[in-house]
């Protein structure tokens, strides 16, 4: 694991080898290597050119990343402000001027209140004096983080994203086989804990859920019914792989809501990388919003974890592996689809299609085959014979095999 690289840590190492022309910008879920992305690439610098900040972290040195600065300095209060962030950033803009480059990173940046304003001017500055100081701002807050980035540093950022791990790197990290990925899922901090199930299980859902919920979104995000959020999370983990209308959704959730806020919930959870909802697919696109959403967990240990089966109990259990199968299946390809690239269902009783990827006028059709999934393939049909897909693909027994498709860009369906 030491000595594996995500491809992120190359695409950040070839844009810090470029004139600054943006802001480089990591978000992501939690748990998915944003800061070890960062300190891989930050090893291919001089140390005298690079300092990593962590703002929510004592400011002492990391073991391997140089800092330069009086030892005194690093005695600074825990208290992260605007006033904090300009010392430092003046400072690297000294260092840059006199090495000809630096990078700057702050950690955890959406900590510091108003900071996209005061990085908005530092910037500007920095543009307008030619300043060659490269800024790398990443943070496991996506909603604030975008909101940020969106409002204040319009045009003035780059983003490299970043997802759950896919089947491929914890196949190459860690040695995972497909059945011990689509039942533990990606997320390598997990990794040492696999053979000790409550263990595992207890990680997952008090280190990684709650704080999803509680500091992404309760305590950043206006919330009005936290009690219904939450138990949203739970209802989209235990029925993954389902399509579920919003009415119904209400009745389970036993909550005074309404759809309106569900819809709003089910984006704020698909924004932290917890749960989807998937429209359908229509011609029309003003129609999908009004559709009934096909859940989707974005990492299959969120459904696995809260369920109460074992790894032995849930291979068993060929209907519930065949929805952790579709589930996997979607969340790599909501995961890993590219801009400009959607994911929908269709569904016209009695037919059903698990999946549709849409990249401008084109459409490809994909059917999931797993577990207890045997039924006939006639929804395929009948959606060929209505929208006239341009690729119709079979995942699973007799189609193209699961690992091979899990390893796969969704892009790479279109180029064929």
């Amino acid at each position: 694991m030491e000595s594996f690289q995500r491809s992120q840590v190359a695409t950040l190492s070839q844009r810090l080898a470029e004139p600054p022309h943006r802001l480089i910008t990591l978000f992501g879920p939690r748990q998915t290597g944003k800061t070890t992305i960062v300190l891989q690439a930050l090893q291919r610098i001089s140390p005298a050119c690079r300092r990593y900040l962590a703002v929510d972290e004592p400011e002492y040195p990391r073991p391997g990343i140089r800092d330069d600065r009086p030892a005194a300095s690093f005695a600074l209060t825990h208290v992260r402000d605007t006033n904090w962030l300009v010392r430092n950033w003046e400072q690297a803009r000294l260092d840059a001027e006199r090495a000809g480059r630096f990078v700057l990173v702050f950690d955890e940046i959406q900590k510091i209140p108003q900071w996209s304003e005061t990085v908005k001017g530092l910037w500007d500055a920095d543009r307008a004096r030619n300043c060659p100081l490269h800024v790398v701002i990443l943070g496991s807050a996506p909603l604030l983080m975008q909101s940020g980035l969106n409002e204040s540093l319009a045009g003035r950022f780059e983003p490299i994203r970043v997802t759950h791990w896919s089947f491929d790197e914890m196949s190459a990290a860690f040695g995972f086989d497909l059945p011990k990925y689509l039942y533990f899922g990606g997320y390598p901090g997990a990794v040492p804990l696999v053979r000790d199930p409550d263990r595992w299980r207890n990680y997952i859902l008090g280190a990684l859920v709650e704080p999803n919920i509680e500091k992404d979104l309760l305590a950043m995000t206006r919330v009005d019914k936290p009690a219904l959020l939450k138990r949203l999370y739970e209802l989209g983990a235990a029925y993954s792989g389902q399509i579920l209308s919003y009415n119904k959704m209400l009745g389970q959730l036993q909550d005074a809501g309404n759809t309106t806020t569900l819809a709003r919930y089910l984006d704020l959870l698909s924004n932290t990388g917890l749960v989807t909802g998937l429209p359908k697919y229509f011609r029309q696109p003003y129609r999908r919003r009004a559709s009934s959403p096909k859940l989707n967990v974005l990492n299959t240990a969120l459904m696995t974890a809260g369920s109460g089966y074992t790894f032995d109990q849930a291979i068993a259990d060929r209907t519930f592996w065949g929805r952790i199968v579709e589930s996997a299946v979607g969340a790599h390809l909501f995961n890993t689809a590219p801009p400009g690239m959607s994911l929908h269902y269709w569904r016209e009783s009695p037919h059903e299609v698990d999946f549709i990827l849409r990249r401008g006028p084109r459409i490809i059709a994909i059917e999931v085959k797993g577990g207890s999934k045997t039924k006939p393939l006639r929804g395929l049909e009948a959606f060929r014979e209505r929208f006239r897909p341009n690729r119709v693909l079979l995942v699973g027994e007799g189609g193209i095999p699961l690992d091979e498709f899990l390893m796969a860009p969704p892009n790479q369906w279109f180029e064929q």
